[in-house]
């Protein structure tokens, strides 16, 4: 099964953070099949692109979200309704 969740990367103790397509059987960092964001949470504010076409694609063909990409999707939705 497909899951949209984090692959972390960076440096130590400076994290930043690939949203991306994966199968949730496979260790985070295995190979990934699409990236549809990143997360940079070092920034003020934290930093949210997704590309929300990408997701809504994935998720149509089936793919699963964590919770935590849950929520910075309806963050990223809630920073296009305001542009």
């Amino acid at each position: 099964m497909l899951m949209i969740r984090l692959r972390r990367g960076g440096a130590k103790k400076n994290p930043i953070y690939r949203v991306v397509v994966s199968d949730s059987r496979k260790t985070p960092t295995a190979d990934y099949v699409d990236q549809v964001g990143i997360y940079d949470p070092n920034q003020q504010p934290p930093e949210i692109r997704i590309d929300l076409e990408k997701v809504d694609h994935w998720t149509s063909r089936g793919a699963g979200v964590s919770d935590t990409v849950k929520s910075l999707i309806d963050a990223a939705r809630k920073q296009q309704q305001q542009q």
